[in-house]
Order: C-alpha cells, then structure tokens, then sequence
C-alpha cells in the first residue's frame, strides 16, 4: 500500500502534465438551498488507517460552507492535472508546489491566508511553496529524511555519531562486519531500474554549503569543486565495501536497518515507529553529514500543501476554508500529522507541544527540522532538471566517471531549463 507521504516523488515531487483523465467534481452553488457554499476539496488516496475519515470530519466541522471531500483512488496526479485544466476542478487541493502551476496560473498566492501564523512555519517548508515571493501552498505535513543509527553499536565500536562525510565513512568501516554492513544509503537504482540516487541529490550539495539552484534561480548552485569533491567521497563510500547495496529493499523502508543488514540507514521519518519498537532508545537520528567543517548539515523535507484552484469561482470561500483548517485549527493539524503514520506539523508551536515529539529520537528530528531543513524539491527544480542532475550522480558514483565534467553537463541542461522557464 503506498505510504501517506511519498514526498520525493517521480521527477522531484512535480505535479505531472502528461496524460489526462476526466474527473469532475461540484465546484460551485449553494447547498440544497441552504445559502452555504458548496466547496469541493481533493486529496490523494493516502495508505494509512483512518486520514480519509479524518478528512471528512474536519470538512464536517466547518459551518461557514459545505465542503464535498473527494479522496482520489488510483492516479491522483492524472486527476489532478484534468481537473485543474477543466472548469469542473476542485476549488481546493493538496498538492507539492512547482512552478508550472504557478506560471499556468492553476493556483493563486495565499499570503494573506497566512497573515501573522507565517513566522510558525519552519521556514524549509515555506520555501518549498514560494515562487517569486508569494506563497502558493499553506504547507499541511511535513516529512524529512535522516540518518538512523544504532547507539549501542557506536560504543561498542568506539567511534562517535559522524558529522562530517570522512567521519561517516570511518564510522561505516568501523561498524562493518562479516554479517553486517556498516552504512545503507539505498540500492542506488531508482524503481524503474535507472539506477538514481535520488535520497541523495540535495544533501550531497547542502553538505557542500551550496544548493541545487543558486540563490537567484538563475542557475544551478551544484557547478562548484566543493560539489565535485562531495560527490567523490560518496564515490569512495560506493567502492568502499562498506556500504550495503542490491538489499531486498530501498532506502524508504526500515527493513535493513531492523533485520541487522546495517549498522547505520539513511530514511524518512515515517519509518521512526517500527525501528524504535524494534530497538527503543538504542536509536538515534542525525543530519547528513557536512562536507568539511566548513560545510553545512542538513535534512530534506517534503510538504504536502493546501492550494486553491486558479479557475475556481469560490476562491474567497476557499482561501477561507483554507485558514480556518490549516493556520486556525491547531488541533485538527497536530492531529492530521500524528495519528495517521507518523509526520511532523510544519509549525514549530505545534511540534514543541505536541507529546509525541517532545523525547528522543522524535525530538531530535524536531530540532533538525528547524535548524537544517532544505526544501528536497523546489519548487523550481523540474524534471528536466531533476534527469540531467540524477544522471550525473549515478554516472559518478557507480560508474566512476569525471566528476566535473558530469556535473558541468547536468549543470548546462539545468540552464537551459530556467531559460525555458524565463529564468
């Protein structure tokens, strides 16, 4: 079943425009003569018990209009990109930003939905929702990636959590052994085959102190030596023989970690449950690791977001509806993050007093998120670009080719993408 949150999705978490199918839905009138609105608010088909009966109970408790909860089964994506092509779209929806919606103008800004609540939201997940200054999405979940760890292994090896990636190199060697690799990174081959490190593609230059983009958005910030020289240690990591590789699963799923293939895994948040009633307190969490002093740690976050469809003739009540649910109702968001899977609200007063982040290795992701969380897809970051950057990394890392002249060519076709998008 897929999991609720798989925010690293195909082509860097970028809504599809390929493919249509119809899928209408009532986006307008009043309802049975009541004089309410009558609001039609999508989500995608999420796996974990009961979100969809808490969605339709949080829609259920909004008096201002009727919101009609459609919860899309099979190919959301495909449904979505229909609808807010049509006139018969939701008025609300959730979605990851990316700036083809914006630029098609199939959402409209929310600054004002956020008004004083803006200061609240960890500021990653704000950025993952913002072209050109104006916030297109209220930011609903949050997800992020770590470094898990097994405490109890660390000090019987006599070596200290790494913070640096010549440290997490050293630790993994330390931790390997006949039975047990020392670090799992993921299989580095996408589930088509292709054989991207996707996990990877922005902590590697975040380590680096640098960004998928430069800070304009007119070119890629990945073109550097400080990016060829972080790449090339996970080139090492790669031939070390101290990573595990072809594992009977990916990097999302805590299986190898829990079964004792590796010391060390690299996953999401939504893993945290079942690797600590596996192993309780002897797990820790950490950032990815900084190039050098000098670098950055850093965590990805995806959020799924709450837009307003540009064409809706509701977009007052919707923006409404909206806030009410979004930046008003903390409960309902603790609630949404918390009891269905495991996320962390993406505002900070919620997760400081939420009890089930306050310990721990929960709270330690709290504390990252806040400190070093980078949007794992900006909103300008297509999958053009996306294609030309991850071909790139696994031309480096498993096949050992020039490091600079690969990403000078990933680099190329990223500006040729901005261009293409008037950047």
């Amino acid at each position: 079943m897929t999991s609720r949150r798989e925010f690293l999705r195909a082509g860097g978490g970028l809504a599809m425009l390929g493919a249509l199918a119809a899928c209408g839905s009532n986006s307008g009138g009043t309802s049975g003569g009541s004089g309410r609105a009558v609001l039609s608010q999508w989500y995608h088909a999420y796996g974990e018990q009961g979100t969809e009966e808490a969605a339709k109970r949080y829609a259920a408790a909004y008096t201002k209009a009727k919101v009609d909860v459609r919860w899309i089964r099979g190919q959301y994506v495909t449904a979505l990109s229909s609808g807010l092509l049509g006139s018969d779209g939701p008025d609300v929806f959730e979605d990851q930003l990316n700036v083809e919606l914006v630029n098609a103008k199939e959402v409209i800004p929310l600054d004002d939905v956020l008004d004083a609540a803006k200061s609240d939201f960890v500021p990653a997940a704000l950025a993952a929702n913002t072209v050109n200054g104006h916030v297109y999405g209220i930011p609903m979940v949050e997800d992020m990636q770590l470094l898990y760890y097994r405490k109890s292994l660390l000090k019987k090896a006599r070596v200290t959590p790494p913070s640096t990636l010549d440290e997490l190199a050293g630790v993994a060697k330390a931790l390997t052994t006949k039975s047990m690799k020392g670090l799992f990174l993921g299989n580095f081959v996408d589930n088509d085959g292709s054989g991207t490190i996707t996990p990877l593609a922005g902590p590697l230059v975040w380590s680096a102190g640098l960004d998928l983009l430069s800070a304009d958005g007119t070119s890629a910030g990945f073109d550097d030596p400080r990016a060829v020289a972080a790449v090339g240690k996970l080139r090492s990591l790669f031939t070390s023989g101290h990573l595990l590789l072809g594992a009977p699963t990916d990097w999302s799923d805590p299986a190898s970690f829990i079964n004792g293939l590796a010391a060390m895994q690299w996953s999401g948040l939504g893993a945290m449950p079942a690797i600590q009633a596996k192993f309780g307190d002897d797990v820790g969490v950490l950032p990815f690791p900084r190039l050098d002093r000098t670098g950055e740690l850093s965590v990805p976050i995806g959020t799924y977001a709450a837009m307003v469809n540009g064409k809706s003739q509701q977009q007052d009540a919707a923006k409404e509806f909206i806030k009410w649910l979004w930046v008003d109702q903390t409960a309902y968001q603790e609630d949404f993050n918390l009891n269905y899977g495991f996320h962390l609200p993406p505002r900070r007063s919620i997760a400081a007093q939420a009890d089930k982040l306050k310990t721990g290795a929960a709270a330690d992701a709290v504390a990252y998120s806040n400190q070093y969380a980078h949007p794992a897809s900006p909103p300008l970051w297509t999958p053009v670009m996306n294609t030309a950057y991850q071909g790139a990394l696994s031309n480096i890392v498993k096949q050992g080719s020039d490091p600079t002249k690969e990403l000078a060519t990933a680099a190329a076709a990223v500006s040729k993408e901005l261009d293409r998008l008037g950047n």
